[in-house]
């Protein structure tokens, strides 16, 4: 369900996770009214205040948690992206001191194995799965360095850092593949949704001789409730959706050196 909704445009996400939530949380108060009197209510606003207050703090902290912790994932993929582009430009830069026909089948390697990862493997990363295409151009960069790794370079400082960069790419490859698969365990949203509704439910029973007034107060509740959990929703999932991460890093190495 969360997949989902994070793939669906924002304004489609936020009608869903917002606006029906809070549409169906105005309906709370007059729902509860037409079967528990006014002067059965009022007398939980003393006592019920100092509960609710409980009850806001520790679904305020969990929920602040939550929103701390994927979007330092969402920067950490941003990151790994960032990182993965920068090792495949040093690989570009570095493929001459192999020789000529050695380097420009290495670069040609790198740049298949990028256009691969933008053309395929970031769609796939939308589903949460990789491409077996941009594994094979992984394995054709492989083959290029060991083919360059002849008698004259081996152990060499050159093919050293050449080897470096490479698992400096693969692995940022393999975070980035995880992390396209989501962040929050699905205990979390469970507590996080249920959290947002026992919070809406608890401000139900106080009883306001101004119907209108709660009625609107608590949507505005649930605006604030549920539009911070739109933005854990948006960027669970860093590849896939409105708010993500585009492959402009890999463009741009593609731009200046797969010429």
């Amino acid at each position: 369900m969360i997949a989902f909704l994070t793939s669906q445009p924002l304004w489609v996400s936020g009608l869903i996770v917002v606006g029906l939530t809070t549409l169906i949380s105005m309906c709370a108060p007059p729902l509860v009214r037409r079967f528990v009197k006014l002067e059965k209510l009022e007398p939980n606003n003393e006592v019920a205040g100092f509960k609710f207050a409980t009850v806001g703090v520790l679904y305020a902290v969990f929920l602040a948690f939550a929103i701390i912790l994927v979007w330092q994932k969402y920067s950490d993929a941003e990151a790994t992206v960032v990182k993965e582009a920068g090792a495949a430009a040093t690989l570009y830069h570095l493929s001459p001191g192999v020789g000529a026909a050695p380097g420009a089948t290495l670069r040609a390697s790198l740049t298949n194995y990028l256009k691969v990862v933008i053309a395929e493997e970031w769609p796939a990363m939308e589903h949460g799965r990789e491409s077996n295409s941009a594994h094979e151009a992984l394995k054709g960069v492989y083959s290029a360095v060991l083919a360059a790794d002849g008698p004259d370079l081996r152990d060499s400082a050159l093919m050293a850092e050449i080897f470096y960069q490479l698992d400096q790419m693969t692995q940022a490859r393999r975070a980035r593949l995880l992390a396209a698969e989501g962040f929050v365990p699905s205990i979390v949203w469970i507590v996080l949704f249920g959290g947002a509704a026992l919070t809406i439910a608890f401000a139900s029973f106080f009883g306001s001789r101004n119907l209108r007034a709660q009625t609107i107060m608590m949507g505005l509740l649930s605006i604030l409730v549920f539009a911070e959990l739109l933005i854990v929703v948006a960027i669970d999932y860093p590849f896939t959706g409105t708010v993500k991460v585009d492959p402009r890093a890999f463009t741009e190495v593609l731009i200046d050196h797969a010429k």
